[in-house]
């Protein structure tokens, strides 16, 4: 698997929150955050035109001028494209709400077409000042997995934005492409296609240690299959595992607030931090290439690469599992 190679289980680096997602940061704030990054290593980073309609892209590309450009790997998402007309109307962001009511007031719009996503393409490259995209993701194509307007989304992805990622990694104008999603199911379909011959995938929210199930027992497997790297984003699930109000961009539910409390127990009981055991749970399943949790503070960076270098003791990973706090067939980082 090239991408496994590209990334090698790499921690790398969210963009999101760099498009004010949740709140107004700085710009400062901002860029000192990947400065961070990459003082600490990191070396892969994701990124979307959505995050803040490009605040995210200018951002990074800002950040990352004067790096080698060899040095690192840009993966950024196609499917919306920022326009330079300014659009001052609530937008409709599905199930994601206003997450990026801090961004850009730039108009956004949905185009999965083939022409849609070399324009998003072009675009990203010229807010990311960098000659070339490694890995290219098809973003939220399914959303809102169950409502009626995802098929035809999907289909025209699958003719428009399939195919042209296709032929530019044929062409090697891009290493690598596939879906950015936080639906297990639409990667699901997407390997049932006859075509189609993704690379990799972002996979965000759905294999943490607070929502796992679905992807370990239905994706995981197809993916080892079809040799399909899977990015792992949204570690944490936006927040809640380690201590924050939200999950799955809204406040999260009693029930979810209790299982981040059955694990935080253990965690402490182990000495160890709950950073540590979702960074590293993600990693242990062998489809994962990498795993992104988003930072917009210098200082979570630091923690965030703490928690992948810290000792976890075996005791850990039995108890969770003895607890019922992972699934029984979940790869954990010891041996059984």
């Amino acid at each position: 698997m090239a991408i496994k190679h590209l990334l090698d289980g790499a921690l790398g680096f969210g963009a999101a929150p760099l498009g004010n997602m949740f709140r107004d940061i700085p710009e400062d704030e901002a860029l000192a955050t990947v400065e961070a990054a990459w003082d600490d290593g990191i070396r892969y980073f994701d990124n979307a035109p959505f995050y803040g309609a490009g605040l995210a892209e200018l951002r990074m590309g800002q950040a990352l001028a004067g790096k080698p450009r060899e040095d690192y790997v840009i993966s950024t998402k196609v499917g919306r494209i920022v326009l330079d007309e300014v659009d001052d109307a609530a937008r409709d962001n599905g199930e994601k709400g206003e997450v990026f009511k801090h961004g850009r007031p730039n108009k956004v719009i949905d185009d999965y077409s083939e022409d849609g996503t070399l324009r998003s393409i072009e675009g990203s490259l010229e807010r990311l000042g960098t000659s070339r995209i490694d890995m290219v993701f098809v973003h939220d194509v399914a959303q809102d997995f169950y409502g009626d307007e995802w098929l035809a989304k999907f289909e025209q992805a699958r003719r428009g934005a399939f195919r042209a990622l296709d032929r530019l990694r044929d062409e090697g104008v891009i290493r690598g492409w596939g879906l950015g999603v936080n639906r297990v199911e639409a990667i699901e379909l997407l390997l049932d296609l006859d075509g189609p011959r993704p690379d990799v995938s972002l996979l965000a929210g759905r294999y943490t240690l607070l929502d796992h199930d679905r992807a370990l027992q239905r994706l995981m497997p197809k993916a080892l299959e079809r040799d399909l790297g899977i990015v792992v984003g949204g570690p944490y699930s936006s927040g809640a595992l380690v201590g924050g109000p939200n999950f799955e961009y809204a406040p999260a539910k009693p029930e979810i607030l209790a299982k981040v409390a059955a694990i935080k127990a253990l965690a402490d009981r182990h000495g160890i931090s709950v950073k540590a055991a979702g960074l590293q749970f993600a990693l242990a399943h062998p489809a994962v290439v990498a795993v992104i949790p988003g930072a917009s503070r210098p200082s979570r960076i630091a923690e965030d690469g703490a928690a992948l270098r810290e000792v976890i003791p075996a005791a850990f990973w039995h108890d969770l599992r003895a607890q019922g706090l992972v699934h029984p067939d979940a790869p954990l980082p010891i041996s059984d």
